[in-house]
């Protein structure tokens, strides 16, 4: 390998323990593609995380999928999408094409919502914007004004719908998938 006269050499050593971690490590990462096990944001969801207050708070897997999740969900986005334009509900030929003037909106009403509603920032939550829906999901007070809040996001202007994931209690578990699990259902939208 790198040092075959001094096998003891603490040189030696960090050398081979870096190779070994690197081998390791691709691997890892090899086996997790061969199983498809990879997941990300095919969809490009916007996903924000909006405060991080509450500590041990199992971050979401929200918009990341695996690829077979997503060919799955890709006929259920279009026709969904296209529904909403073909039904009225929509002034753009697709639902998912507010997402992002969606996102924008959403972190304006929050700069508003941090002088008029500061409550909120004693949380750990995240927000997943999909076909004009917003999921919000993470861990908050046992005081905490879900109602009004929720209610806060309902008024971004193209909203149709806000859905509450959020838990009081981490520790018992939390109502929606976690991101590092094996993620085998595509997230509601």
């Amino acid at each position: 390998m790198y040092c075959i006269d001094d096998v003891r050499s603490s040189r030696c050593f960090l050398r081979v323990a870096i190779h070994l971690a690197t081998l390791m490590a691709m691997t890892i990462c090899a086996a997790q593609m061969a199983l498809g096990q990879t997941t990300r944001n095919f969809g490009n969801d916007p996903f924000l995380q909006i405060s991080q207050a509450i500590a041990n708070c199992p971050e979401p897997a929200g918009p990341r999928i695996t690829e077979a999740d997503w060919k799955r969900e890709a006929h259920h986005r279009i026709e969904e999408g296209n529904h909403c334009y073909m039904e009225g509900r929509c002034r753009l030929a697709n639902a998912y094409q507010y997402d992002q003037e969606i996102a924008e909106a959403l972190r304006r009403r929050l700069d508003t919502l941090r002088h008029t509603m500061p409550a909120w920032q004693q949380s750990s939550l995240w927000i997943m914007v999909r076909g004009r829906w917003l999921t919000v999901q993470g861990c908050v007070a046992t005081d905490f004004d879900r109602k009004g809040f929720l209610g806060a996001l309902r008024e971004v202007p193209d909203v149709e719908r806000v859905i509450d994931q959020t838990t009081t209690t981490p520790a018992r578990g939390v109502p929606y998938p976690r991101y590092g699990d094996n993620v085998t259902n595509p997230p509601a939208r």
